[in-house]
Formats: structure tokens, sequence, C-alpha cells
């Protein structure tokens, strides 16, 4: 925990921060709003960060000795990479508290001479360096400015392109995959961006065009997209990747005609379109209207949008994370549905996390895929969900 023993420190500490609260709140509350509004405001940023402090004691409770965060047993540099991200970008932590310290000595154990942070022979090599990069650039320190730059010229030619002969017309080209060959998909290629543009890299980078290029054959927009397997859909929503024909995690639904098509879902849909305005896409887009219409047709915090059924909970804090990045990038405090209903997106996803955390301060998923029944790696997400909705 961060030595706040004082009890006078810590007072002061409390009234400086909710101060900033206050006035993040006040910036969104529109005129038209009751009365009690800021109050109400305040009163959830209050339970913010009382939660995140217990979430904060939770992880830094779980570090192993090596300085790692585990995955059934063993320390991994990703988890790490996200967890020291949270703790770096916390007020009361920062770069310098050794939980911090500790767990980015041991990511870095992970580096090589080629610029990636992976484990090696694991083919994840894309997805590590990622959230790797997105650590670094959390320090804030000089003193990593050739690293960053290293991890991100690591990255882009992981990219498939040109350099691994693929011409424009491939599916695959511009996109991510894990890396070691496989194939593309968008959650790499959304974490790539995400780390690419949080580390600085600058949004003329030809990186992001080439990205747009892949991201678009992810969306089953038929105007915009040019594989078959979007022909002549409306739905505006993304899918998982446009390789081998086209992939969906959440399978295919009938569309007109009676024929099936990939079922587009939220977090490859809040993905995709985070993406395209990382890519610097204009709001007047026909993609961007698209995503936009898709959002306001599904939006709900209480499950992963348009997954079916008993899949629906899969991918959940994933999906609250990349929400969260998406919703800020897009800029807008409020999204109406395609009801009418005004949504608050910053306060609504801050109450649904609160509603989910743990009595010992974590967060996990019961419907455990994609590693969400590990509690570091899902406090983690949800934490750096919190930070992006509510930023101290």
């Amino acid at each position: 925990m961060p030595g706040f023993e004082n009890g006078m420190e810590k007072t002061m500490k409390g009234c400086v921060i909710a101060l900033m609260l206050v006035s993040v709140f006040a910036a969104s509350t529109a005129a038209a709003a009751p009365p009690d509004a800021a109050k109400l405001d305040f009163q959830l940023a209050t339970r913010v960060h009382d939660a995140v402090r217990k979430g904060f004691a939770f992880l830094v409770a779980g570090q192993q000795p090596d300085g790692g965060w585990a995955v059934s047993g063993k320390s991994n540099p990703a988890v790490t990479a996200l967890v020291i991200k949270a703790l770096a970008q916390d007020k009361g932590y920062g770069p310098k508290h050794p939980a911090v310290r500790r767990g980015l000595e041991y990511v870095m154990t992970f580096a090589h001479p080629d610029g990636g942070i992976y484990v090696k022979d694991e083919g994840q090599n894309n997805y590590h360096t990622s959230v790797a990069l997105m650590a670094l650039a959390s320090m804030k320190n000089p003193g990593l400015v050739k690293t960053i730059k290293d991890a991100q010229d690591y990255l882009k030619k992981l990219q498939w392109d040109e350099g691994e002969g693929y011409e424009i017309s491939n599916p695959w080209y511009g996109g991510q995959g894990y890396g070691s060959g496989k194939r593309p998909d968008l959650s790499n290629t959304q974490m790539m961006l995400e780390a690419l543009n949080e580390s600085g890299l600058s949004l003329d980078d030809p990186a992001y065009k080439k990205a747009l290029v892949f991201v678009q054959r992810c969306q089953m927009l038929g105007k915009t997209n040019d594989q078959p397997f979007a022909r002549e859909s409306t739905d505006g929503g993304f899918v998982y990747s446009p390789a081998n024909a086209g992939e969906s995690k959440a399978g295919t639904e009938t569309a007109d005609a009676d024929q099936p098509r990939l079922r587009t879902y939220g977090s490859m849909t809040y993905a995709g379109f985070k993406s395209m305005l990382y890519a610097k896409v204009d709001r007047d887009d026909p993609r961007v209207k698209a995503a936009v219409e898709w959002i306001r047709r599904y939006y709900t915090l209480e499950h992963n949008p348009n997954m079916p059924g008993e899949q629906s909970k899969q991918g959940l804090y994933y999906y609250y994370h990349v929400f969260a990045r998406a919703m800020h990038a897009w800029g807008e405090e409020t999204i109406t549905d395609d009801h009418g209903a005004p949504h608050r997106w910053r306060a609504e996803l801050c109450e649904k996390l609160l509603s989910l955390q743990h009595a010992d301060g974590s967060w996990y998923n019961e419907a455990d895929r994609w590693m969400e029944g590990n509690p570091h790696l899902v406090t983690a997400y949800s934490i750096l969900a919190l930070q992006t909705a509510l930023p101290e």
C-alpha cells in the first residue's frame, strides 16, 4: 500500500482528489440536470476511489517474489504489464512505487535485441510487446525513450504488409496477429494500435493507415468492405477477422434472404470503432457513422453486446475496457440509444463495475474464457476501465 499513514496527509489527499473528481463531473453535467446531479456524481466518484483502492490492495498482495503477477501459478509478463500500468497511472502509487518497479524489472527480463518484449517460443510476440509498451509509456520516464522506440519499431515490423510479401488486396494486409506468422485478427490489431497511440507514435505514421485497411475489412458494411462475407451487409458492427473468409467469435446469424452471415459483437465493434478514430477517420465517414449506429442499437453494459445467449458474458471485462477506451476517444459524454434514452456512459460504467467487485477487492469473470477467470488480469482490466471513465 502507498505510504499515507499520517492521518492529516491522508485527509488532505482525499480532499484534493474529491475536488478534482467533482470538477471532472461538473464539466459533463448538462445545464438542464437536476440540482442534486453534482452531489450524486461526487458520491459516485468517492465510491469509485474507494473501490480502486481495494482493487490495488488485492493486486499488490498478489505480487509474486519475482515481481510478476501469475496465471495458472506462473508469473506472466502480459498480465504483469497491465497491472503495473494501472498502478503507475494512479497518483497514490505511481511509477516509483516498489511494486511497480519490481513489476517493470520482471517484464523487462523478456526484452529481446529485436526490440520486442515477449516470451520466446510462446507465439504471443505482438500481444506481449503491445501491453509491455503500454506499461512503459505509463512510466513517463525519459530514460525509456529508446526502449519505447524499439518496441514501436518491432510492432510495426510484425504488421502484415509488403515486408511479408502481402499486397493491399490480401485480407491479411495491415493486420496484426499474436505473432510468429499467425493470422491477423482485430483484437491483436487494436492492441497494437492502442500501444502505438499511448506510446506517442505520430498518428501520421503509415502503420495506422495500413491497419485501417484491415480494420475496415472487419466491419460488416458492404459498401466499404470488399470481402465477400460482408457483401450487401448494412450491420455496421465488427467481427474478429477477415482472414480465411472471415471469422466471428459470436458465430453466425441469419441475414436477409435467410442466408447465414458472420455475427457482429460488442468487444470487437468498440475495438474497431476505436481503431478507426486512432487512424483519424472523420466522424462523418460512413464507416464511423455505421459503427455509432450499431453502438446505439445494441448499447448495454449488462453483457457483451450481441454475443449469443450462453456466450454473452464471455470476454465481458475485455469489453468493459475497450468500451471505456473507445468512448473516451469518441469524446462525447452522453450517447443516446436507438430508443431515445440518453446514457452518461462514464457514470453507468462505474456503477456497473462497482456492482461486480468482490469483497476481497478483486474482479473476475465466472464465464471463464480468454483468461477472464484470472482475478489479477480482470482486476487490472476493471481498474484501467475505471481510470479511463473517471481520471483523477
